[in-house]
Parts: C-alpha cells; sequence; structure tokens
C-alpha cells in the first residue's frame, strides 16, 4: 500500500497547539525537578496490543519542537501491522524532551492507529467483495484530515472531507426543498459543472425517483442487505452505491455482499478505541 504523508505545514500547527496545552504556563515542572538538564535516555515506542500504525510523523513532531537534538527510527512505518510488544520506534536523545513529548505523542499516535486498525478490521471483513469502505465528516473538530489519514492508513478510502467537496442531498434537505425533485433540480442549477451530486434514501421508491432524474451517486440508508441487493439491481451501473448504517466487522460482509460500490461507517473517526501504545526507556 502506498501511504502519501501529509505535509508537514499541516501537522505542525496541531502538534505546536497540543503541546502548548500541555506544558501549560511552566513548562513541565515534574521533569525539570527530577531529570539532569545533560541526561540522555534512549526509549521505543512499543505496541501493547496488535493493530496498524497511524500518526508516527506527529509523534516525531511532537518530540523534534520540544528538543530537535532527539533522533527517531522508525522501525514500523504508518500502515504497517505490528503485534503487542513490536517496537513501533526507537528514539534516542536528552531525556527531558523524550518525557516532556511523551504524552503529546502518544496521544496522536495511539489515536490515530486506534482508527486505522478499526478501518483494517472492516477492511479485511469485506475482502472478496467490490466495496470500499470510507469515512465520513463524523470528525473530531480540528483533526479531519489526520483522523481521514489515518483510514487511509487502515486501507480505507474517504469520503467528503467537507461541505465544498460534492453535493450530498439528506433527508432534511429534501424535506425542506419540497421533494426530490425540487432539491436536484436546485443543486444542478446552482453548482459548477465538475460537482457531483448525491441524494439519500431510505426506500426503493425514492431510488426510482433518483434515478429518473439522473445523479452520480446514490446513498442507501440504513437498508437491510437485500434491500441493498434490489437497490442495486435498480441502479445497474447507472451511479455509484453507497450503503450506511449499523456498519461493524460483523455486519459488514452482508452488506458488501450486496453488490455495493462503498460502505460508509462514521464510528471510525467519531468512536474508535485508541491502539494502547507505550514510550518505554531501554537500556
Amino acid at each position: 500500500m502506498h501511504l502519501t504523508p501529509l505535509p508537514r505545514m499541516m501537522l505542525e500547527p496541531l502538534v505546536r497547539t497540543a503541546l502548548l496545552e500541555d506544558l501549560g504556563r511552566a513548562g513541565d515542572i515534574t521533569t525539570d525537578a527530577i531529570v539532569p538538564a545533560m541526561a540522555q535516555a534512549a526509549m521505543v515506542l512499543a505496541a501493547r496490543q496488535p493493530g496498524v500504525v497511524a500518526g508516527l510523523d506527529l509523534a516525531s513532531l511532537a518530540f523534534g519542537l520540544i528538543d530537535p537534538s532527539i533522533e527517531m527510527k522508525v522501525e514500523k512505518p504508518d500502515g504497517s501491522c505490528v503485534a503487542s510488544g513490536d517496537v513501533i520506534a526507537t528514539l534516542r536523545g536528552p531525556a527531558r524532551g523524550l518525557l516532556t513529548g511523551e504524552r503529546v505523542a502518544l496521544n496522536f499516535l495511539s489515536h490515530l492507529s486506534g482508527i486505522a486498525t478499526a478501518t483494517s478490521a472492516i477492511v479485511d471483513a469485506v475482502s472478496g467483495h467490490k466495496a470500499r469502505i470510507v469515512c465520513t465528516r463524523k470528525t473530531t473538530p480540528g483533526l479531519r484530515a489526520l483522523e481521514k489519514y489515518a483510514v487511509r492508513a487502515g486501507g480505507g478510502s474517504n469520503h467528503r472531507f467537507g461541505l465544498d467537496d460534492a453535493v450530498l442531498i439528506k433527508d432534511n434537505h429534501i424535506a425542506i426543498a419540497g421533494g426530490i425533485r425540487p432539491a436536484i433540480e436546485r443543486a444542478r442549477a446552482n453548482v459548477g459543472h465538475l460537482v457531483k451530486i448525491e441524494v439519500e434514501v431510505d426506500t426503493l421508491e425514492q431510488l426510482g425517483e433518483v434515478l429518473a432524474l439522473g445523479v452520480e451517486a446514490v446513498l442507501l440508508d440504513n437498508m437491510s442487505p437485500e434491500m441493498l441487493a434490489s437497490a442495486v439491481n435498480m441502479v445497474d451501473g447507472r451511479a455509484i452505491t453507497e450503503a450506511s448504517g449499523r456498519v461493524n466487522p460483523t455486519t459488514a460482509p452482508a452488506i458488501a455482499a450486496s453488490g455495493v460500490d462503498l460502505i460508509s461507517v462514521g464510528w471510525l473517526t467519531h468512536s474508535a478505541p485508541i491502539l494502547d501504545i507505550g514510550l518505554d526507556t531501554i537500556s
């Protein structure tokens, strides 16, 4: 898997904000009181449980912004599968800097690795089917680019990054517009020719109306696998089909077997548990 790293200029402001939040008004008073200024240390970032790694650039920045002389050697790059006990990276440098940067580095690394791990589990569950697993806009405010990167590290794909990526007409848009037809017609009249239009439906009757008007994608919301299969047959390749609702590694195979193109999973970015990763001193 080729995983393009995020630009440093995107990452650094987020890491700086996190470090400033942690350093507060007086810095790391615990470490500064206990650890001699010239003390050196070697440490490893180690997995405490199996999973998929994501967020090492953020961890490296957290340590590097505290002390640029800290060296970090990556053993398991982003996107790698790790077992419990695996060394993800080795760090050497001033002990104070390593201890001060520890929590921010681990917060980013554990959170993003958790998302990558959860994504990988669902991707594996639908292997053998054409469906791709995609995330949504249900992200932590300020961390969307990072969390969507973590989904890619886990083998998933990204849905919209924001409201300006594409038109997604949902039930409230349809209700306020007065129906599916006026909603689609107004969208088509007011967006650029390169902008795709997707419409959310929850019945086959709605799907028939949408298909008659012509759109690029349909969001099949909370349909059973049997209804999804019927919907895919109705669409017959005229639009991209996306399933959503109640998706987990147990339900995903049946959803994918319906023949949909995409399966969107909001909880990957808003509720995935962290991957337990620790920073351990070595001799």
